[in-house]
């Protein structure tokens, strides 16, 4: 049976914080939305969506899982 990847459904949205830095709420359906933070612009942030949207794609066609929902990459 074919599994979806879990955030292969996932929503984005860039929100200021308090600070003056940025940060990616995401919301997978049927789950409490969580923030990925900090990005120091929205431009950052922007581009932090995008990359892990490539990983989530690229996972998904492969069957693979990442790590990097966690540690944003490093």
């Amino acid at each position: 049976m074919l599994r979806t990847h879990p955030h292969a459904l996932a929503t984005y949205r860039v929100v200021a914080l308090e600070d003056g830095s940025f940060g990616v709420e995401v919301t997978i359906p049927d789950t409490h939305p969580t923030t990925v933070s900090k990005f120091a612009t929205e431009a950052d942030a922007e581009a932090w969506i995008a990359e892990h949207q490539r990983q989530v794609h690229s996972q998904a066609s492969s069957g693979g899982r990442s790590r990097t929902w966690r540690n944003r990459g490093r």
